[in-house]
């Protein structure tokens, strides 16, 4: 799809990578509604905040009431409890799936049928490495984010008769807030929105945006215990 002259909603765009994803956004000519449950916590000059708690039903419904003119809905919001799935705890393990397929599920049901009236567009699904590979540590955040790509793969199905493309976004950890305790190579969040947007204007499916990415993937066809 065509940045230039797109309208585009991010969630979770007031910090991190959401709020990198904005910046390029505005700065490659799209209009950029970014979404936080405080959007007074917005300070991405050229963009308008919107109110929006991904977990929230209501408040997603008042959001696509504002933001009508969408023809692009960047699925970034997320949290990261580092939970595992037998000793953590259960409400959390609730939080992450809740999170990254619920929520980001109930905003596409939601911005779906306002792209597809606007003509068409695109969808992408910030999803992770960890979609692929599974530790233990990390449980909970690895099986919604598993679960979101799923999503992702039937919804890019469901959703091409309709004239919009969804796309999945593979990164490893990135240095952003949410990741400030992770002592593993990190890559620069900013330029990961650069190849992020670069993959959705050449319509790309599945965008990998970083070597472990790439590795993990080329990997999956062997045997589970590799």
């Amino acid at each position: 799809m065509k940045i230039e002259g797109s309208v585009a909603v991010v969630t979770g765009g007031n910090r991190g990578f959401g709020r990198h994803l904005a910046t390029r956004l505005v700065e490659r000519g799209a209009k950029v509604y970014a979404a936080a449950r405080r959007p007074e916590t917005v300070d991405v000059p050229g963009a308008v905040p919107l109110r929006l708690d991904i977990t929230d039903p209501a408040s997603v419904r008042e959001a696509a009431a504002v933001a009508t003119d969408a023809t692009l809905l960047i699925n970034n919001a997320g949290i990261f409890t580092a939970t595992s799935l037998i000793d953590g705890d259960v409400e959390d393990i609730r939080r992450e799936m809740e999170t990254h397929y619920f929520g980001t599920l109930g905003v596409t049901r939601a911005f779906a049928p306002i792209i597809e009236a606007n003509g068409g567009g695109a969808i992408l699904n910030v999803l992770s490495v960890l979609s692929w590979w599974h530790a233990p540590a990390v449980g909970a955040y690895a099986a919604a984010k598993a679960a979101g790509w799923a999503m992702t793969n039937a919804l890019r199905q469901e959703l091409a008769p309709k004239g919009i493309h969804v796309a999945g976004l593979h990164v490893g950890y990135m240095d952003t807030d949410m990741a400030s305790g992770v002592t593993a190579p990190k890559s620069d969040p900013a330029v990961i929105a650069e190849i992020a947007l670069d993959g959705l204007a050449a319509d790309t499916a599945e965008i990998l945006a970083d070597e472990v990415s790439r590795k993990v993937k080329r990997n999956l066809s062997a045997p589970v215990v590799a």
